[in-house]
């Protein structure tokens, strides 16, 4: 496999070798790549550089519990998931986040975590400073700072290992979603109270009251959502989305424009379907039924003002199918095109790689 970068467009294309046999290009396909801030050892190469180009993760304990199908991103520290059901961290750790027993300044390379060993895990996500994960038996677990009460313990406590959130026993938990300091989590019940939010609210993010409320720390019903199915949750900041079964997109907390924050959910009407809803930092990007990317968020970060409609990209002149979309807990974004294309774009003070968009103001 080659990765090269495409300085005119700053596209990242992977090259598959043609010759070999099937079982080695499959290996090499479960190859990870990192770049941009490594102070903390997020990106997994042994060092605390930053990294202007991707570079090739050495995870060798991957090899008995199959392929990454899954990384989340938090502030400064990884999570991810193999096919196997296994849990690996890595970065900074200082708040328990990567869920070993122990606060580390630091985590350079990939480690399993042992006390998930036990459950097969379905679904991570990383916030700020805490993580989350769900088992195929429907529990969710959680660990790292709990001072917002986004752990969903009941109290303000943080966790170096991750526990079970015992309000969901009896319930079968879908999916979790960490923002900066809420976390949100979808059961897979379809009918009534279905998706609940704790944690910071102090900008609406759980979708709770028509209040402010401070932040709360066991898991409230987000309203709303009474007769609508929800099939996937997104969170980062202070706000969050929805989709519906429907292809309806859904979002509350901190307002992507000038506008007034949203205490809860608010649905955007769009003659559109939507398949796939992430949320950044200042913006969201929005993935519809036929492969086309869509965008709404604040205008200085080179991305739509207006919060109150999904428009078609200025940012994207030609469209591929695309099959995943993806941001982390800041401002840049990433698209896979097919089956080995990568573009990325957005504010990148790291890296000389992924440079601002053509009509972004900052520079």
């Amino acid at each position: 496999m080659a990765l090269k970068v495409n300085q005119k467009n700053k596209e990242t294309i992977v090259e598959q070798k043609q010759e070999g046999n099937e079982q080695q290009r499959e290996k090499e396909e479960e190859r990870l790549w990192s770049w941009g801030a490594g102070t903390d050892g997020q990106l997994g190469t042994a060092r605390l550089e930053d990294e202007h180009l991707p570079q090739l993760l050495n995870v060798p304990s991957l090899s008995s519990s199959g392929p990454v199908s899954m990384l989340a991103c938090g502030g400064s520290h990884v999570v991810a998931l193999t096919s196997g059901g296994k849990v690996l961290t890595w970065g900074r750790g200082n708040s328990g986040q990567l869920g070993h027993g122990e606060m580390v300044n630091s985590l350079l390379t990939p480690k399993p975590v042992l006390s998930l060993e036990s459950s097969f895990i379905t679904q991570v996500s990383a916030g700020w400073n805490h993580s989350g994960f769900v088992s195929d038996e429907g529990c969710v677990f959680t660990c790292g700072d709990g001072s917002f009460g986004q752990l969903g313990h009941g109290d303000y406590r943080s966790h170096c290992s991750p526990v079970k959130v015992s309000f969901f026993d009896n319930k079968h938990v879908e999916q979790i979603a960490c923002g900066m300091r809420h976390s949100l989590v979808l059961l897979k019940d379809s009918s009534g109270n279905q998706l609940f939010g704790f944690g910071s609210g102090r900008r609406g993010q759980l979708g709770i009251s028509i209040d402010r409320i401070k932040s709360v720390n066991t898991p409230q019903v987000t309203c709303g959502f009474e007769v609508v199915k929800i099939i996937s949750i997104s969170a980062n900041g202070d706000h969050s989305a929805a989709l519906s079964a429907d292809g309806q997109l859904y979002t509350w907390g901190r307002s992507f424009g000038a506008n007034s924050d949203f205490l809860s959910p608010q649905h955007l009407p769009s003659p559109l379907q939507f398949s796939k809803a992430v949320l950044g930092w200042n913006h969201a990007l929005v993935l519809s039924d036929d492969g086309q990317v869509f965008m709404l968020g604040g205008s200085h970060h080179g991305v739509l003002s207006n919060p109150e409609k999904v428009t078609p990209s200025k940012h994207l002149s030609v469209f591929f199918q695309v099959w995943q979309l993806y941001v982390p807990q800041f401002k840049c974004n990433c698209f896979g095109f097919g089956k080995y294309r990568i573009t990325c774009f957005g504010e990148s003070p790291w890296s000389r790689w992924d440079e601002n968009c053509a009509d972004c103001s900052w520079s």
